[in-house]
């Protein structure tokens, strides 16, 4: 199910379900969106400070509980990922949601806010928050594509090939998110399907040993056997470790070498300075040429 695009005057939330964020980013994200012509609503607790987490459990499942419930609110921007979405998310109530769905739009932590959106086959929006609202300029490609699928005009991209990259092509829903939430939510119910689905991963901050462990713990559990594709985006800040005798998209090819599906690598998305925008949960065309590939989505 497609959440409603957005339309002008629409209701956004801002909220802080995991990591602390700088008050002033979640200010300047507000202005941002209001330039959009949307309005911006900034949950109670967005800007409190609890240890590393924007808030107590209690206050960060306040916010996005009633970001869900609010029939008036069309969009929910997380402000940041970071931790602290997997201690809350088992207590919220999704009736709402599913009722009346609406975007949920962020990445990393808020990996797991998509997955629990896919259990319930809502598409959700991954995407930069609020620290690239608040910094970049108006023109930025990665803004630009986010404000226009918001809006209803779905992103497309042609891009260089690389290396590693597999031939092929294919249609399906794309879904995943950042490498380590996934692998946080195995064996949860809201673990990820992956069967005819366009897997999109990436991460940060990770040694490439833990990368291929968590790599090897979905392969063992039958998440790449039945894919209809597979998209690789940034592995950033972390060092590469010769003892792996592979660097970490070697690592990666190798571990879905036996299968036939295309794979293309070094997309523009994750927590690096380009995020562009995907839409999850939505049929996207993935073609991998010798020189080139496209991704293009379509409204089912």
């Amino acid at each position: 199910m497609i959440p409603p695009f957005l339309q002008p005057n629409d209701k956004i939330a801002i909220i802080s379900p995991s990591g602390i964020i700088d008050a002033s980013l979640i200010d300047n994200a507000a202005r941002r969106l209001s330039g959009w012509d949307l309005q911006p609503v900034i949950g109670e607790f967005a800007k409190e400070q609890n240890g590393r987490f924007a808030g107590t459990k209690e206050q960060r499942r306040a916010d996005l509980q009633q970001a869900l419930d609010d029939k008036t609110v069309k969009a929910i921007l997380c402000s940041r990922g970071g931790y602290g979405l997997i201690q809350i998310v088992d207590d919220i109530d999704f009736t709402q949601f599913e009722l009346f769905p609406k975007w949920i739009i962020g990445f990393s932590d808020i990996t797991v806010l998509h997955n629990a959106a896919a259990s319930l086959d809502i598409a959700s929006c991954h995407s930069s928050m609020a620290k690239a609202l608040s910094q970049k300029d108006e023109n930025d490609a990665e803004l630009e594509k986010l404000k226009n699928l918001l809006f209803g005009k779905l992103p497309d991209y042609t891009l260089k090939s690389h290396l590693l990259n597999r031939l092929g092509k294919c249609r399906a829903p794309v879904t995943g998110g950042n490498l380590s939430v996934l692998y946080s939510l195995r064996g949860t119910h809201f673990d990820l399907g992956t069967t005819h689905k366009i897997l999109f991963i990436e991460d940060t901050g990770e040694k490439p040993y833990h990368i291929d462990r968590m790599l090897h713990n979905l392969k063992l559990g039958g998440l790449f056997d039945n894919l209809a594709g597979l998209i690789v985006g940034q592995f950033s800040d972390y060092d590469e470790d010769p003892t792996m005798g592979s660097v970490v998209y070697e690592l990666i090819a190798g571990i879905v070498a036996e299968y036939d599906y295309p794979v293309c690598f070094d997309f523009p998305a994750g927590h690096t300075s380009d995020n562009m925008p995907l839409v999850f949960g939505v049929n996207a065309e993935l073609e991998v040429g010798e020189n080139s590939l496209a991704i293009k989505h379509y409204i089912q």
